[in-house]
């Protein structure tokens, strides 16, 4: 590690006081730094008194990205900093940050960065495309999830299922969600789905509150195609990747999901398992004994 991104969320790091105090750090152990914001905040970026650079410039000659916020942050630059092949390590500055190697209060281990003292988590990526009447309208990259789901108005969506080949069956409900093993702990894990280990290579779907009782979620192989298409002409169906904006589908548009052959690539720095985060993170201890 020779040059490290710091690209804090200014809505959670405040004043990007987090990214400051990580500023100092990596420079005393003889790394260089350079600042780069996700987003353009209110009140534009000389606000916070640094130089920010354009974060796709930066990628090209850096060796990590250390994100300060949430998991949303992570998923906002997962397809940048991959298609350059850069890691990313994530600073929890929001509630759960299951993907957030460090907290707040965990900054000074920072310093191990420069003795090549940590371990890399390559995730798996997804592809997501939106095909209407045989062309390409949409196209993104996800590192949790895609969900199809209804629109504002509470009726029951149809939607058609299938992998490959094999048809899975209608879903009646809310909607569905296609997710990797990283986002099986996000909305994929709220609807009823499983937890996967992270670094397996699996499509989660599950269906949103479906309108059966035998509603079950699928883990397949990544191999494949995962696709999903809107059976009913007159409903509001829209399609969401990584939590984003929402783009409206239409009666015939079928949208395909493929394993990227972008993936991330994480840094860890403490030694916390997957059932360690998953203890103190997702259930507070309850249930477990120490």
């Amino acid at each position: 590690m020779k040059r490290v991104i710091l690209c804090p969320n200014p809505y959670r790091d405040k004043g990007l006081a987090a990214a400051k105090e990580a500023d100092g750090i990596l420079r005393s152990a003889g790394l260089e730094t350079v600042y780069c914001l996700p987003f353009k905040p209110e009140g534009g970026e000389g606000q916070f008194g640094v130089t920010c650079r354009p974060l796709q410039q930066e990628l090209r000659s850096s060796d990590l990205v250390v994100a300060f916020g949430g998991d949303g942050t992570i998923l906002h630059l997962a397809r940048a900093a991959s298609m350059r092949g850069v890691p990313v390590l994530g600073v929890n500055l929001g509630s759960l940050g299951f993907m957030s190697d460090l907290e707040a209060g965990e900054l000074a281990l920072l310093k191990n960065l420069a003795g090549g003292r940590f371990r890399r988590e390559k995730r798996m990526m997804l592809d997501v495309a939106v095909v209407r009447e045989g062309r390409t309208v949409y196209t993104s990259g996800a590192l949790n999830d895609a969900v199809v789901t209804k629109g504002a108005i509470a009726r029951v969506v149809r939607l058609q299922v299938s992998a490959g080949e094999e048809r899975l069956g209608v879903f009646a409900g809310d909607g569905v969600v296609v997710a990797t093993p990283t986002g099986s702990t996000g909305y994929s894990l709220s609807a009823g789905g499983p937890i996967v280990e992270p670094t397996a290579q699996n499509f989660v779907i599950s269906p949103i509150c479906a309108h059966t009782v035998f509603a079950k979620s699928f883990v397949l192989s990544a191999a494949g195609t995962v696709a999903v298409s809107p059976v009913e002409s007159r409903k509001q169906v829209y399609l969401s990747v990584d939590g984003g904006k929402a783009f409206a589908l239409r009666y015939g548009d079928k949208v395909r999901i493929c394993r990227s052959r972008y993936e991330t690539e994480l840094l860890r720095l403490t030694d916390r398992s997957i059932y360690e985060i998953l203890r103190t993170k997702m259930t507070g201890g309850i249930g477990y004994e120490k």
